[in-house]
Parts: C-alpha cells; sequence; structure tokens
C-alpha cells in the first residue's frame, strides 16, 4: 500500500484559483493510477479526476471540465489538481486515491490507498 497525504486547500472566493499536492510515500507513485475524489456535507463521495501511470491520459466528471487539471510528476512521487474558476458547489474535503485498475476508473471502490483529505472552502 502507497500512503498519500494532499495538501493545498483552504478558504477562497468564487473564481479564485487552488492547486492541490498528493505526495505518496512507501510505494513508487508510477505504479498506479491516480484520481482526485470530493465529499461534501451530506453527500456520497464523488469522482472528480483521474490520471493514467504515465500521465499520458487524463480523465474528468463533467462538472469540472475545461476548469480543473490533473497532472503527475512521477519523479517527485506527487499528483496535483489544479482548479481554476472554482464555484461555491466545489466546497468539499478532496481526496486523491491509488489504483492497481486498468481502464480509467471512476469508482471509489476501485482505488485501493487514500489520503486524508484536504478541505476546499469556496465562498459565494
Amino acid at each position: 500500500q502507497v500512503q498519500l497525504v494532499e495538501s493545498g486547500g483552504g478558504l477562497v472566493q468564487t473564481g479564485d484559483s487552488l492547486r492541490l499536492s498528493c505526495a505518496a510515500s512507501g510505494r513508487t507513485l508510477s505504479d498506479y493510477g491516480l484520481g482526485w475524489f470530493r465529499q461534501a456535507p451530506g453527500k456520497e463521495r464523488e469522482f472528480v479526476a483521474g490520471i493514467t501511470r504515465s500521465g499520458s491520459r487524463t480523465y474528468y466528471a463533467d462538472s469540472v471540465k475545461g476548469r480543473f487539471t490533473i497532472s503527475r510528476d512521477n519523479a517527485k512521487n506527487t499528483v496535483y489538481l489544479q482548479m481554476n474558476s472554482l464555484k461555491p458547489e466545489d466546497t468539499a474535503v478532496y481526496y486523491c486515491a491509488a489504483t492497481w485498475k486498468y481502464g480509467l476508473p471512476r469508482e471509489a471502490t476501485d482505488f485501493d490507498s487514500w489520503g486524508q483529505g484536504t478541505q476546499v472552502t469556496v465562498s459565494s
């Protein structure tokens, strides 16, 4: 199992940007596909973005397409989520997760390792 630690969350205004980082340890990050999920109070955890092992393919939830960008730096064992044009509905705890699965997984059950989450709050 790989250990994951998120950082970069905070309180911002509508239209602002944030970049979340997720640092891995204990395993080589390039062995895993990576994803970002989020969970708002009273709601189910939902998929946000995913990236393949080499970074050659990225994929997103419809709600964030055109605004968020996932990337990875395997040499630094780090995955990022650049969030632009933030909206109040983006407010949630954001989690990074790692998977052995191929095929552009979007389900939380497909991911094996999880970080503890970082809070993103977007004010109106």
